[in-house]
């Protein structure tokens, strides 16, 4: 016997078109528009139906954090430079923050995201960093800098200066080749520093 059909599979919805109308109403609206009810009217479905996909709004903006994650291009596993690869995903993944301004808050609100998407990208990371010597609680550590310096560098270029400093704010341009620099010197030091160990043992 078939089990009985959810709310949200009678109205006809998925959890990918949810997730796309939400973020669209994020966009629209800004946070304190994305609500239950405003998703609903907009999908053009009771509440009830929603919830056959998602348990709330806190999970609803995990989901919406973690679908647009897989816009990052994500560099070949076994290309010959995994410092290359790592500056390439990185990169990637602070384009689509860009892309994303308004969310950028939230990823520093939720401390990155969490979801398969997260996921898979996070596994890459670590494949990457021990393809380049960097293992373990090391490369763990290694991960949680690059993550919070790219999130951290996409907050600062997209938050509105104020007050005096508005006149002393590099141009995007600018702002863009600072995060490039940085992210060089982030991955110099960990190799660096991966090799004085090395030597040291």
């Amino acid at each position: 016997m078939a089990s009985p059909r959810t709310p949200g599979q009678r109205a006809g919805l998925t959890r990918d078109r949810v997730v796309a109308t939400a973020l669209s109403l994020l966009a629209d609206e800004g946070l304190g528009g994305l609500t239950m009810r405003a998703l609903a009217e907009r999908l053009h479905v009771a509440p009830n139906a929603i919830y056959s996909h998602v348990a709330g709004k806190t999970a609803l903006i995990d989901d919406i954090l973690d679908q647009v994650l897989a816009e990052v291009e994500e560099p070949p596993p076994d290309s010959g430079d995994p410092t290359l690869g790592l500056h390439e995903l990185m990169a990637s993944t602070y384009d689509v923050l860009l892309s994303h301004c308004d969310l950028v808050p939230l990823y520093l609100a939720r401390q990155g995201a969490r979801g398969p998407h997260a996921r898979r990208l996070g596994d890459l990371m670590l494949l990457l960093l021990g393809r380049a010597g960097v293992h373990g609680a090391e490369a763990r550590e290694a991960q949680r800098v690059l993550i919070v310096y790219t999130i951290g560098f996409a907050a600062f270029t997209t938050r509105p200066p104020v007050g005096p400093t508005v006149e002393l704010r590099p141009g995007a341009e600018d702002l863009d080749q600072n995060f490039d620099r940085g992210l060089r010197w982030l991955l110099a030091g960990i190799a660096s520093i991966e090799s004085e160990m090395r030597c040291s043992s």
